[in-house]
């Protein structure tokens, strides 16, 4: 494992709306390989991409995150 690669994506910045979240669950789809269960791991941030719902993060997506 790469350290420096690690460290990058520690200090990501957390997504502000829908297109980001995509994005980012676009990314995390690659890894489900390697991810045990990742589905219910981010879960919460899937709940955010639902049409007619409020953007609103909470601990839950932070943690999922």
């Amino acid at each position: 494992m790469d350290l420096r690669k690690v460290k990058v994506v520690a200090k990501w910045p957390r997504p502000t709306n829908v297109t980001e979240i995509h994005s980012f669950l676009g990314m995390a789809g690659y890894y489900r390989r390697f991810v045990k269960d990742i589905s219910k791991i981010v879960a919460p941030l899937t709940k955010l991409t639902k049409k007619n719902k409020n953007f609103q993060w909470s601990e839950a997506c932070e943690d999922s995150f």
